[in-house]
């Protein structure tokens, strides 16, 4: 006992002095990474403006889009299977680039239909130029690092960016359509803010991302032009594009929020915690040596398949887990069409829609119907009973013959 004891003393001593160490030798750098994301506290991303946005525009709805607009905007669209019709704003902020033909033609259309698409980036995906018969460059600064910001309609001193090697800015547009809102200027003034009327709805196009960062809303007065910036938007409701869906797929190296993010980022904190642990799993080491292991009582096999399906039941309903119920019918559902009519269901497109109406005899509208829903169902994070219910309907009259 006494050998253990010394033991732990030394450990203990141990951590103390490598906090210590660490805590007095260590330099915390800046990361100056542009991210534009939303969750990000660090200079280039967008945590002050995403809490601010719902405080700005409190007296309507203020969503945000971990999906691609494309499905999206159609599952919330007149006729789809969202909960509300989307109508307001879209705002982008950055890495716009992510965006396929699908996606901007789901967005031109809910901009057609009277609503509001706003995008801050340094440049737009070649459709969109394409469609709105504008161009962008970028024009590098020679002198320093500043350049300057000014909006048309408001009254306000040139906000400064530091820290920019150049500016984008629109080369090409209809200035008879195309109203200039903004400007950017290093050796003079370039149009980096347009408004564009599109069908019953508009197009605000911003080629200076950086400005509505937690680095430029904190410094001087910039935070001014942001206001008159967004003072341009419809008072309606709010759909901010996430950056999580956006660099996800494609970059190994994404920021990793969880709930420990935060506090790991603390210096105290995070040896608090990795103190903490130590102990834990010294405690768990030392305890179980000490203890004898509970002897289980082996009770005969009964069969209580009947009893275990109720029981699961009562689980899933008690729980509210539609989630899961949901993947679980989609599989089973999906595996009888397999086996039953030896169909490949990878790949649910129109190809395979068309087979199983044929095959199962079913209208090819009852069959688009109830495959659209289950791809759709599929994306969500959350699901309702309703839709759980309405998922049941859906496979039951498909069953039935």
């Amino acid at each position: 006992m006494r050998k253990v004891l010394v033991v732990v003393i030394i450990l203990i001593t141990l951590i103390i002095t490598a906090a210590v160490v660490l805590s007095i030798s260590s330099t915390k750098t800046v990361d100056w990474e542009e991210s534009f994301n939303e969750k990000s506290n660090k200079p280039y991303g967008l945590s002050i403006l995403y809490k601010e946005l719902p405080r700005i525009f409190e007296n309507h709805a203020f969503r945000t889009v971990y999906h691609q607009p494309a499905s999206y905007l159609r599952a919330h669209s007149d006729g789809g299977y969202g909960e509300f019709i989307a109508e307001g704003s879209y705002l982008i902020f950055g890495n716009s680039n992510y965006l396929e033909d699908d996606s901007i033609d789901e967005l031109l259309q809910f901009v057609d239909s009277g609503n509001t698409l706003f995008i801050s980036d340094y440049s737009f995906p070649q459709k969109i130029n394409d469609t709105l018969a504008l161009e962008t460059k970028y024009i590098k600064n020679q002198k320093d690092s500043i350049s300057y910001l000014s909006l048309t309609d408001f009254d306000l001193p040139d906000i400064k960016i530091d820290k920019n090697q150049g500016d984008s800015y629109f080369s090409s547009f209809n200035k008879e359509k195309h109203t200039v809102l903004g400007y950017s200027k290093i050796d003079y003034k370039h149009a980096n803010f347009l408004k564009v009327p599109f069908g019953a709805g508009f197009i605000y196009l911003h080629t200076e991302p950086k400005a509505f960062t937690n680095y430029n809303l904190l410094a001087e007065n910039r935070y001014q032009y942001i206001e008159g910036v967004l003072a341009y938007l419809p008072e309606k409701d709010l759909y901010f594009d996430s950056f999580t869906k956006i660099q996800t797929p494609y970059s190994p190296d994404v920021e990793q929020e969880s709930n420990l993010s935060w506090f790991l980022q603390q210096q105290s904190f995070r040896w608090t915690w990795y103190t903490a642990l130590v102990f834990t799993i010294l405690f768990m080491i030392f305890n179980a040596k000490r203890r004898q292991r509970i002897i289980k009582i082996i009770t005969p096999l009964q069969n209580t398949s009947v009893a275990f399906v109720k029981t699961v039941s009562n689980l899933y309903f008690e729980t509210k887990d539609h989630k899961n119920l949901i993947d679980k019918k989609i599989t089973y559902f999906l595996e009888k069409i397999r086996i039953e009519f030896h169909l490949n269901t990878q790949v649910l497109d129109e190809e395979f829609i068309n087979r199983l109406a044929a095959k199962s005899g079913k209208k090819a509208e009852d069959v688009k119907i109830l495959i659209n829903y289950i791809k759709w169902l599929k994306t969500q994070e959350a699901v309702t009973e309703a839709q759980l219910i309405k998922l049941n309907k859906f496979i039951e009259a498909f069953n039935s013959k």
